[in-house]
């Protein structure tokens, strides 16, 4: 099992934007050195909390400190950008990553994103499959394009210049595409399917109950038999939210304080997606009703924390639930305590995964 990180992010609104880019920034460098092999990075406009308004730059912004983890975006977020500013953007950060971009996708979660750009009322998934169609046509064809949709049209026949490749959009230095991967939040996604038989590969959700994140890779497999392709665990990834601390009690009170970070991160999920109507996501049983959820059960529940051994023994449950998977992704959250928080990323490298591997015959 390989080690990536995940994160959104989400930090306390009250934080200085300068000093939270810094952290992230610098939760990627110890991932680097750690030998994290890749991670990813969300995209929100307008998000005080989720405050990373492009992976892309951020990305740009690391490559030149790392130099063997992957970064990829998680993800674009397609009905809110021109699907060629998508290609050409995507394929500049693939050049200058030089093979080292994971090219994540998705319709978008954030209402308050889809209501700025004007797309909120629109049938985002539609905009999205569209979006992918164009922003893969324009790497697989040569200008002027002219690309016809519902939402977007592309051409530039009128403005060439081909001896100065006036009107060319740049293809990506991994041939035919960086590799795609998708995000999964819903219960027996369909997506993750179509996902799947298109030769994308998903990431599951660390909000998501580990019954329902069972439920994704059956629907894999039938994307992959249906696209002609094997299905392996190995490009399976999913994302959790882990804590490791030297001694079982500081792990319990910095993952479960109702001041602390993980409390704070599902708390801002929790509201935005009970007033999305998505609250399903963190229920055990589908039929409940959203009143019968409470935070503190949902943080006990989707929160590995402990020490060495009992997050090596949690991580080992989980697997046991969902089966195998090839990519555990490491949840970011707001280093509230900055010592505790770098240490339990070493804990999980150094420590963790070794044991899990172990365990497992990795």
């Amino acid at each position: 099992m390989n080690l990536g990180f995940f994160t959104m992010p989400i930090h306390p609104p009250s934080r200085s934007l300068t000093e939270t880019l810094k952290e992230d920034r610098e939760l990627v460098l110890l991932a680097e050195e750690l030998g994290f092999v890749e991670g990813f990075i969300g995209e929100h406009i307008t998000d005080g909390a989720e405050n990373i308004t492009s992976p892309l730059i951020f990305i740009a912004w690391l490559l030149r400190e790392t130099s063997r983890i992957k970064l990829g975006t998680g993800t674009v977020n397609l009905p809110i950008h021109h699907p060629a500013v998508v290609a050409a953007e995507v394929a500049m950060v693939d050049h200058m990553a030089e093979g080292r971009f994971l090219f994540g996708i998705s319709p978008g979660g954030l209402l308050s994103d889809a209501e700025a750009m004007g797309v909120i009322d629109n049938d985002r998934t539609a905009m999205f499959l569209e979006a992918i169609n164009h922003v893969l046509a324009i790497w697989a064809g040569e200008p002027p394009y002219n690309l016809e949709g519902n939402f977007w049209s592309i051409s530039t026949e009128r403005s060439m210049i081909p001896e100065l490749a006036q009107g060319t959009i740049a293809k990506p230095y991994q041939r035919p595409h960086p590799p795609i991967v998708v995000t999964a939040v819903a219960p027996f996604s369909k997506g993750v399917t179509a996902a799947a038989e298109r030769g994308w590969d998903p990431i599951s959700a660390n909000f998501l109950q580990p019954q329902w994140v069972k439920t994704h890779w059956p629907n894999y497999a039938e994307g992959c038999t249906a696209g002609g392709r094997p299905a392996d665990p190995a490009n399976w990834r999913i994302a959790k939210s882990v804590f490791v601390a030297d001694d079982a009690a500081t792990a319990e009170r910095y993952a479960t304080d109702p001041q602390g970070p993980y409390h704070f991160y599902y708390h801002s999920l929790f509201t935005k997606l009970l007033r999305a109507g998505r609250a399903n996501l963190f229920k055990t049983d589908r039929h409940m009703p959203d009143d019968a959820l409470n935070l503190e059960t949902i943080v006990d529940q989707l929160v590995i924390r402990g020490t060495v051994d009992q997050v090596v023994d949690q991580i080992l449950a989980f697997r046991e639930t969902v089966g195998d998977f090839g990519t555990l992704l490491y949840a970011g959250h707001d280093w509230t305590d900055k010592d505790l928080a770098r240490r339990s990323m070493v804990l999980m490298a150094e420590e963790v995964m070794p044991r899990v591997n172990a365990a497992i015959g990795g």
